[in-house]
């Protein structure tokens, strides 16, 4: 006997799978569509139909700020139809530049562009910082609200960073003493090097990165990204704080490969927005790549949060390496945060002296986490606002599940594991095959469920075995 099945038979089946499967705690789409990979990254490139040299711009070359001539060679180039706009070999000191539609700046060998180390040469502009949207200063080198750009070459952005964490650290003590560890950051507006901002079909390739104020490269709210052979180098003058390196916030299909990374936070970081706010803009980041990267100094190979209102999922990160990094994999947020964190293929993985292997906390930073308004205060900032939104308590708790983590080798680790999750939320839904670790001690897993260790060998100078606490159907598989 035939069946034939109609349209509206078949809609209807599809939509009782997804039900279905938010329930079951799959994601139906990701399942059927295992070749979303092959979309990720910029899929168009600007036409070199036009070349513009900056210096030919002004013939006085004695010019303390550079802005004005480098955006004035951009802007002709854009108007034209795009092209290529670059520079002889020098250094220029500039202020904040911006990228338009259709142009290439091309950074050639020999190039130098230096952040200028005073806040009065970055504009102030309407952007999220660190999962809030608020006004804050624009980076050395922007592209906002652009399709088909690109930022090349072999020469450095350097972000004279040091002037900047001067500032952080000379604010910190008071803001610590008076429990605004939580303000700090936002207060203290700090540029960025690069920001790639509601945009579409943009690559940055080959630079070399140097101290920015805040974070190097932020990807926002922006599809179809490529970022490729990157080095980012933060620890030039010692490391700056909040000095991450490539920070993917609430976009997608975004390609990071071949890059090479010393900094003094996060180095490859997948963000979603904070609390309140991020919740109100509920964008995930989704569909992302991260292959063929080298992570040194800094404090997460692969970073998940702590910003994860939005939610994060559908990753594949592959054939990276971390030495001398703080945490390999790394998953954090806190109960006030929210979001989902699913989907998620982390294969093929070398790390030596590499702290944790696996860490993970869904009650990260509690000092910087949780905002509490001074009392008798009546007057707050307007950002302190957005900070200090309420969030109803089953939206905040945030969920991760359904990782699988493949063929990791870890050496000269302190412990192989150390993942906490809430009591109101389990971390769930985790596979670890085919992996070794060599560490001082095996570590700990609480608050969890659902995990399968299946060919995990831990090597422990302790002779221990991972402790297990409110843990629920763990299953340790040895063939």
């Amino acid at each position: 006997m035939k069946y034939k099945i109609s349209m509206k038979k078949t809609k209807a089946l599809y939509i009782v799978l997804i039900l279905f499967s938010a329930f079951a705690g799959r994601n139906v789409y990701a399942l059927d569509n295992e070749n979303w990979q092959k979309e990720v990254g910029a899929k168009s490139f600007p036409e070199a139909s036009s070349t513009w040299c900056v210096n030919d711009i002004v013939s006085d070359t004695n010019i303390s700020n550079w802005a004005e001539v480098i955006q004035s060679a951009i802007d002709k180039c854009h108007e034209e139809g795009g092209g290529i706009v670059y520079l002889r070999p020098g250094t220029y000191s500039t202020g904040s530049i911006f990228v338009k539609e259709n142009v290439h700046l091309r950074i050639d060998e020999g190039v130098t562009i230096k952040g200028i180390p005073t806040e009065e040469v970055y504009p102030i502009i309407d952007t999220r910082i660190a999962g809030v949207e608020m006004k804050w200063p624009a980076a050395v080198i922007n592209i906002i609200g652009q399709k088909n750009a690109a930022i090349t070459g072999k020469g450095t952005v350097d972000g004279e960073g040091k002037y900047f964490w001067d500032k952080f650290w000379n604010m910190f003590p008071e803001y610590d003493e008076n429990g605004l560890r939580w303000a700090l950051d936002y207060d203290c507006q700090r540029p960025r090097l690069i920001l790639v901002s509601n945009s579409e079909n943009i690559t940055l390739r080959g630079l070399r990165l140097e101290e920015p104020g805040f974070w190097t490269v932020h990807i926002l709210y922006s599809n179809n990204i490529t970022v490729d052979s990157l080095v980012i180098r933060n620890n030039i003058n010692g490391h700056g704080p909040s000095s991450d390196g490539v920070d993917i916030d609430s976009s997608n299909r975004i390609l990071i490969e071949n890059c090479d990374i010393d900094c003094n936070d996060d180095n490859f970081c997948l963000k979603a927005g904070k609390d309140a706010d991020g919740l109100r803009v509920n964008r995930p980041t989704e569909y992302v790549v991260i292959r063929n990267c080298l992570a040194r100094a800094g404090h997460g190979l692969v970073t998940f949060g702590s910003e994860t209102s939005g939610g994060i999922r559908h990753i594949e990160a592959y054939q990276l390496k971390a030495t001398g990094t703080l945490y390999g994999i790394r998953l954090k947020s806190a109960k006030t945060r929210g979001g989902t964190i699913e989907d998620v293929y982390i294969h093929d993985i070398e790390m030596d002296d590499v702290f944790v292997p696996i860490r993970g906390t869904l009650n990260w930073f509690p000092k910087y986490s949780y905002t509490k308004l001074p009392s008798g205060m009546k007057t707050v900032p307007e950002h302190w606002k957005a900070l200090t939104g309420k969030v109803k308590k089953k939206k905040g708790i945030p969920r991760f599940r359904n990782f699988r983590i493949k063929k990791l080798t870890a050496t000269r680790a302190g412990s192989a594991v150390e993942v906490t999750g809430l009591k109101e939320s389990t971390i769930d839904d985790f596979i670890i095959e085919d992996s070794s670790i060599d560490c001082k001690r095996p570590g700990y897993i609480q608050y969890v469920s659902d995990w399968t260790f299946k060919n995990v060998t831990i090597n422990a100078l302790s002779n221990e075995a991972v402790t297990e606490e409110n843990a629920t159907n763990i299953r340790w598989v040895n063939h």
